[in-house]
């Protein structure tokens, strides 16, 4: 039994997803998802900001069966810091169907990257969402790029979009390539042409070496569920059209610190032809890029 209490605001993860209509391509990976202890084996950081519901590698595992894919990307969450037994013991157990993406910090040692490394780990993630993470040290989090290029991973970067103007010339200076995490979290409300949606695209555009996740809707959405997420559309198909082979998709899966509502991971996949229309551009996003990235 875990000593852990989740948080009492705390949402868990959707107990019934409804069954997709969207059929997904043979060998589809969720690209973005999470592994939470169960604290009793894997308890949370003590520096975490929030203390989630357990959600085991188990789970995870009937989810992609149940939704029809055939891999997974796990990413490290915040509220296991630079602890990633609970990541490794779900790549491990995984039959080499999962990759990962761990969070480490400057004084981890070469034989733990190589450890990580064997385990499957393919990327690091650096957090610059403020409520959820302290101060960076922009010098460290250099010097860890540095260790990492060697391994030939890459960096996830997660933001929010107003803070990209401030960040630009440090993502830019990174030496590997960096995947953005849910298209930098756009303000929705504003147009998918203005300026700030516009400097986004700036990035990608002159930056070869960078990719976006199209994914998270359920965070990004000011019309929610109901509304199927439609005002995020247009943004994930911008991306999705104007830069084909280096986009990704996921779940996000148990979808943390959600606080509207719990969103159903049928209804997410249901979204991903909307996002990617062709049956050309929905392989690459789902299993070209992915494949190539984690994989190859």
């Amino acid at each position: 039994m875990s000593n852990f209490v989740k948080d009492a605001d705390w949402l868990d993860w959707h107990p019934s997803p409804s069954k997709p209509n969207y059929t997904l391509p043979a060998g589809a990976v969720d690209a973005h998802c999470h592994v939470f202890g169960p604290g009793a084996q894997f308890p949370f950081a003590p520096e975490r900001k929030y203390t989630p519901c357990d959600a085991s590698k188990d789970q995870l595992w009937a989810l992609r069966d149940y939704l029809g894919f055939s891999r997974n990307v796990i990413v490290q969450a915040t509220c296991h810091g630079a602890d990633n037994r609970a990541l490794v013991d779900a790549l491990n157990h995984s039959s080499g169907m999962a990759r990962g993406v761990a969070t480490v910090k400057e004084s981890v040692s070469d034989a733990e990257l190589e450890a990580l490394h064997q385990a499957g780990v393919r990327g690091v993630r650096f957090n610059f969402v403020k409520r959820l993470v302290d101060a960076l040290p922009f010098d460290a989090l250099t010097r860890i790029a540095d260790r990492i290029k060697e391994l030939n991973w890459h960096i996830v970067i997660y933001f929010e979009g107003q803070e990209l103007p401030e960040l630009y010339d440090f993502f830019t200076s990174l030496p590997t390539t960096v995947v953005v995490d849910h298209m930098g979290r756009p303000d929705v409300s504003k147009p998918v042409d203005g300026p700030e949606f516009k400097l986004f695209l700036q990035l990608m555009r002159d930056n070869e070496h960078f990719w976006s996740k199209v994914s998270c809707p359920e965070r990004i959405s000011l019309a929610g569920p109901t509304q199927h997420y439609q005002d995020v559309i247009p943004f994930a198909r911008t991306v999705v059209e104007q830069f084909p082979d280096r986009v990704l998709w996921g779940t996000d899966w148990p979808h943390p610190n959600m606080k509207t509502h719990m969103p159903d991971d049928g209804q997410l996949v249901d979204m991903i032809p909307l996002f990617a229309p062709t049956v050309e551009l929905q392989r690459k996003l789902l299993i070209d890029n992915p494949m190539r990235l984690y994989w190859s």
